[in-house]
């Protein structure tokens, strides 16, 4: 079991309340959205991959670019919000008073950070592949174990570099795998049923 992570194009909520605090809100993952190409596959999360019980049962720290010595908020502590609606994974936290916090806020403001993304652990057969008509793979996220941090980050595309997709390129080529060997299952068959009608042929 390996950590992936995915990067959504959204936009972060950024607030200043009446109070002069200042908060983040947004999504870490968006259900039934088709990312982009990573790798030879596309990749959706289903609407029931994250539910309440995965939230309760993960210590969800909210970090800066997935960097662990840069910690936001944290689930176990009440400083990180987390939620689950019909669009995906919701969060949202206070901006703490320390100087990567105040770095955050300035260039949440500026616009120069406004993406999220999520880093988790798929459950034991937690996923689902098919081809669509065009022949593309596709991988259906079913189950999420674990969810490790949401991070605000800089790189605004959903995808992630190649080390964070180990998981799913196993899966994937297992999935290949399987397709193999149901097309020669097939083709015996078929090769099959060909010389028995040759032989029954050959007897009339």
């Amino acid at each position: 079991m390996k950590t992936e992570k995915r990067i959504f194009n959204l936009e972060s909520r950024f607030e200043t309340r009446e109070d002069g605090s200042e908060s983040v809100a947004g999504y870490g993952a968006v259900f039934n959205s088709r990312s982009e190409n990573l790798g030879g596959f596309f990749e959706y999360i289903s609407p029931d991959a994250i539910t309440s019980e995965t939230i309760e049962k993960s210590d969800v720290r909210a970090l800066i670019n997935h960097d662990q010595n840069l910690v936001l908020a944290r689930s176990t502590s009440g400083t990180l919000k987390l939620d689950v609606d019909e669009k995906g994974l919701k969060y949202e936290f206070d901006i703490p008073e320390t100087s990567y916090g105040k770095d955050l806020a300035i260039n949440m403001k500026n616009g120069n950070i406004s993406q999220s993304s999520f880093a988790f652990i798929v459950a034991s057969n937690g996923d689902e592949w098919s081809t669509d008509e065009n022949g593309n793979d596709i991988r259906t996220i079913t189950k999420i174990e674990r969810l490790y941090d949401i991070s605000p980050v800089v790189y605004p595309a959903y995808s992630q570099a190649e080390s964070d997709l180990v998981v799913a390129q196993r899966s994937l080529a297992k999935y290949k795998e399987q397709k193999e060997n149901e097309k020669e299952e097939k083709d015996l068959v078929m090769r099959s049923l060909a010389k028995l009608k040759i032989e029954i042929a050959k007897r009339k």
